[in-house]
C-alpha cells in the first residue's frame, strides 16, 4: 500500500523516505492536494529500468539535448 505524503514533508526528511524506498515501500507525492508524482522502488515490479527512448537509434551517438528540447 501506498503512503501519500506532502511535497513539502518530502523535502524535509529526503532521507527518511530514500531509505523506506529501499525497503519497498512506495509513496504518492502531492502537492496542495494533488498528487504530483510516486515514488516506488526499483526492485518493484520488473526490478529494470525502463526504456523510453534511444536516441542512439536516431542518430549515431544520440541527439543533442538542445536539438530535443527546441522541438518540444
Amino acid at each position: 500500500m501506498e503512503t501519500i505524503i506532502g511535497l513539502k514533508e518530502l523535502r524535509e526528511h529526503t532521507q527518511q523516505y530514500i531509505d523506506a524506498a529501499r525497503r519497498g515501500k512506495s509513496f504518492i507525492v502531492i502537492r496542495k492536494t494533488t498528487p504530483v508524482f510516486k515514488i516506488t522502488p526499483l526492485n518493484e515490479g520488473s526490478g529494470e529500468w525502463e526504456e523510453v527512448a534511444d536516441f542512439t537509434k536516431i542518430k549515431k551517438g544520440g541527439v543533442d539535448m538542445k536539438e530535443i528540447l527546441a522541438r518540444l
